[in-house]
């Protein structure tokens, strides 16, 4: 069986009318680059904002005659706006409901406390032009200004820590181009759809786990421009079956560029945590991550100082490589909650590489301690209700 091209795939779309049910979508114009990994086809279709809910027909059409060519496993098509169409950036499709016990829901919760007694977060209502998920009560983005600070590291095991402190929590791996969730959390494979639509998350160490890493070899290059990449970041968003979730940590991509505003401009986010290493440069590039979030008011929940001090394992002795407490001292310059000193160790390294994250692997060591205390007080801000976290065992 031969590859199915780019060219049979605009071909093949050459049948789907446009709004004007006079020329086809093609000849329009409307459809964005078509990129095609493993049989499967991925593109999206510009509409004007106004008419997306309108035009969903369209777009049904489209995914339904490129997985009738032969050849092809699936097909991933979206609607992204037309900038010039609306001032507000791309508009979301209607949002699925995900169907209620689907994906891994293997014990019951109060919508209120959990077992351990907890209080959970009120679902937020979404901010005004901002479309919330269903069963989602807070989305917390963690980012850094620059790339090699740990902040993929630190998203996972913040998340592993608030589920520890006793929540139910999903991770969403935002990073395109770079994902790095089924490494970091030993995931294989690829993950199930409801209809041929809904797509049911992966899972491990009780998270709930959504990377474009699954879809695409790892390997594979992603040559995508902005519309793509907000296309496809929605759609890992609102057409995966999360179920109830108190928290969904989002792993944003490093820097400031389409993938973040996206997540900022249309995703109702309750906060964002920076990563930062304690040296000038890197907190030169947190400072843009902090501004770009206030810029769109999204909360900025803290920073964390990841890589804050190298303890040397055969003597124990403590050496601040990149320097020490320069993410503490920029959070009092600016006001914002500092949220705690990750070490540099070989366990976070060794344990980020083989997909067993310390606070999953080592819940009672000393780092562990240390993410789980983040995470209670990322928790407390977001739902306004302290979340003590268990006691770590320290052994001296």
């Amino acid at each position: 069986m031969t590859d199915v091209t780019k060219e049979q795939v605009l071909e093949t779309l050459k049948t789907v009318r446009g709004p004007d049910l006079e020329r086809d979508i093609v000849e329009l114009g409307m459809v964005s680059d078509v990129f095609i990994s493993d049989g499967k086809v991925y593109f999206s279709i510009t509409v004007p904002a106004d008419r997306a809910k309108e035009l969903e027909p369209m777009r049904l059409a489209a995914e339904r005659v490129i997985k009738a060519m032969p050849g092809v496993k699936g097909a991933l098509v979206t609607l992204t706006a037309d900038k010039k169409a609306a001032a507000a950036a791309p508009a979301a499709r209607p949002v699925p409901n995900p169907p209620h016990g689907h994906a891994g829901h293997d014990h019951q919760h109060d919508h209120q406390h959990d077992h351990k007694g907890h209080a959970h977060a009120p679902q937020q209502p979404p901010r005004a032009g901002k479309i919330g998920v269903p069963g989602i009560g807070a989305i917390i983005a963690v980012a850094s200004g620059k790339g090699g600070v740990g902040k993929s590291t630190t998203a996972v095991n913040l998340a592993l820590g608030l589920l520890a402190n006793g929540l139910r929590v999903g991770i969403l791996d935002a990073d395109i181009y770079g994902p790095s969730m089924p490494r970091l959390l030993k995931i294989s494979g690829r993950p199930t759809q409801i209809d041929g639509r809904i797509i049911n998350p992966m899972e491990n160490y009780g998270l709930k786990v959504m990377s474009m890493g699954f879809l695409v070899d790892e390997e594979t290059a992603m040559i995508w421009r902005g519309p793509m990449v907000q296309s496809a970041l929605l759609q890992m968003l609102r057409e995966v079956a999360w179920g109830e979730l108190d928290v969904l940590v989002v792993d944003m991509p490093p820097g400031t560029g389409d993938a973040q505003l996206t997540m900022a401009q249309q995703v109702p986010l309750a906060g964002a945590v920076i990563v930062s290493t304690p040296q000038d440069l890197a907190l030169i590039d947190a400072r843009k991550g902090l501004n770009m979030f206030r810029k769109v008011e999204v909360p900025v929940l803290g920073i964390v100082e990841n890589m804050s001090y190298f303890i040397a394992p055969d003597t124990g002795t403590r050496y601040d490589i990149f320097g020490h407490g320069g993410a503490r001292k920029e959070a009092e310059r600016i006001g914002v909650p500092f949220l705690g000193e990750v070490p540099l160790t070989m366990n976070i390294r060794e344990t980020s590489d083989a997909g067993t994250p310390l606070v999953a692997s080592e819940p009672n060591g000393v780092v562990a301690g240390i993410y789980r205390g983040i995470a209670a007080k990322v928790w407390e801000q977001v739902s306004g209700q302290p979340l003590r976290p268990a006691p770590a065992i320290v052994f001296e």
